[in-house]
């Protein structure tokens, strides 16, 4: 097994750890994970029923993101390297909106508006951390692939 290969392997592996994970979180624990975002007072309000419902659709999201993850990893002679770049980007691309448009709102506000949960502290922070770093990871495959 070539580098490349063990690295493929690796980040696609933890691409479907991942997004499973949310997938289970944000679906099946949807009033769970509302909980997070809105604050005790909040909960009453009958748009938090909205929030259990709109997470369940992150949810969803991140199931597709982790079946194509698996699609990658079982079907490796499936796709040419170029198209295992460019959907290495398109992960790349899933990580990062979770990561980039979240943080400068966490760090703007102190945490999510009314929410319990500080800025960075808790969950967030975990959440921030490691799909900042599979974002990195998967534009780093994809350029390896695209390049090699």
């Amino acid at each position: 097994m070539t580098p490349l290969q063990l690295a493929f392997y690796v980040v696609m592996v933890l691409n479907i750890l991942w997004f499973s994970m949310a997938f289970h979180y944000f679906s099946l624990k949807a009033q769970s994970a509302a909980r997070m975002l809105v604050s005790k007072p909040q909960r009453e309000s009958p748009l938090f029923d909205t929030v259990v419902y709109s997470v369940r659709f992150l949810g969803g999201m991140n199931f597709a993101f982790a079946f194509l993850s698996l699609l990658l990893l079982l079907n490796t002679g499936g796709f040419t390297a170029m198209q295992q770049a460019w959907l290495a980007f398109a992960l790349a691309v899933a990580h990062a909106s979770q990561f980039c448009f979240n943080v400068p709102l966490a760090l703007g506000r102190g945490g999510m508006p009314e929410s319990d949960q500080p800025g960075l502290a808790g969950p967030m922070r975990m959440i921030f951390v490691v799909d900042g770093t599979l974002m990195l990871a998967n534009a780093v495959l994809g350029l390896w692939l695209f390049v090699g």
